[in-house]
């Protein structure tokens, strides 16, 4: 592919990930990472003004929500696999080096394509998720391990993906997040496909796959990181730890009064930080 063409898909060991290519065919690129349990229109809010900035975005429905790209086994989630999703579509696309923002668990995919393939981005913008290390740190010296009890309750079989699947306790969960009834329900709608939930889910239950050695690598691209004192998902520690894991440039921004779900609820303060995170480093 040719870097002034729109990508729909992109393809990788058989798979093919569905692409929301928008913006300035011409501008400068932004790949936009979506996180648990939404898909690409998690970025409806903040994609637009960043056309208006003149950035073109490229938001993937990742490994597991792409109707093509959803292998059974747990395994086939590791986070390496998920890394090299993105470095394919970078590829594909024919755009690196790109600016990289990531939610949730799309700023744990950030944050592993910025340590392993520098080359491929210009900057980095985590959402919500501190650096891998810095959160294994929280998890083993805060109150982190409480807050992240849903992970351990996901590597069950089954009984999530039915619950995802039902009105009632998943979406109640949502709201009591912070987030809004009309986001829960676009997000949750989708996860009745029970191929879907399984493997939205496998995200969580590929952890133990996970090699724990590379969590500690160092990123070395200018790095904004936004972390929001409303979310209940992630406590403050792991955040003020995540400046040890970045040998660049590096902004720690605290929205106040904002719950987990940054691109939907805060977009406009979001693009205003981002594009000018943007902006300094073309």
């Amino acid at each position: 592919m040719a870097g002034y063409e729109r990508v729909s898909t992109v393809t990788r060991d058989g798979m093919t990930f569905d692409v929301r290519d928008d913006g300035p065919i011409d501008g400068v690129p932004v790949v936009l990472l979506h996180g648990f349990p939404q898909d690409s229109r998690s970025w409806n809010a903040l994609a637009p003004l960043l056309h208006r900035r003149g950035f073109r975005t490229l938001a993937p429905d990742q490994r597991g929500y792409s109707p093509g790209a959803r292998p059974r086994p747990r395994w086939a989630y590791r986070i390496s696999e998920l890394q090299q999703d993105i470095v394919a579509l970078i590829d594909q696309a024919g755009l690196g080096p790109v600016h990289l923002v990531g939610h949730d668990w799309g700023a744990v995919v950030a944050w592993e394509v910025a340590a392993a393939s520098p080359d491929r981005v210009r900057t980095l913008t985590a959402l919500s998720v501190p650096h891998p290390g810095a959160f294994v740190r929280a998890l083993l010296t805060s109150s982190q391990i409480v807050k992240s009890w849903y992970m351990f309750a996901f590597q069950v079989p089954w009984i999530p993906e039915r619950l995802m699947a039902e009105d009632g306790v998943v979406y109640r969960k949502l709201r009591a997040s912070g987030h809004s009834a009309a986001a829960a329900k676009r997000d949750l709608e989708p996860m009745r496909d029970y191929a879907r939930a399984r493997g939205a889910l496998n995200w969580y239950r590929a952890l133990p796959f996970a090699i724990f050695g590379s969590v500690s690598k160092k990123v070395r691209v200018p790095t904004l990181f936004v972390w929001s004192d409303g979310d209940v998902a992630i406590g403050p520690v792991g955040p003020i730890l995540t400046s040890r894991f970045v040998d660049a440039p590096y902004t720690y921004e605290v929205f106040r009064g904002v719950s987990h779900w940054i691109p939907d609820e805060a977009a406009e303060r979001l693009d205003e930080l981002v594009g000018n995170h943007l902006r300094d480093r073309p």
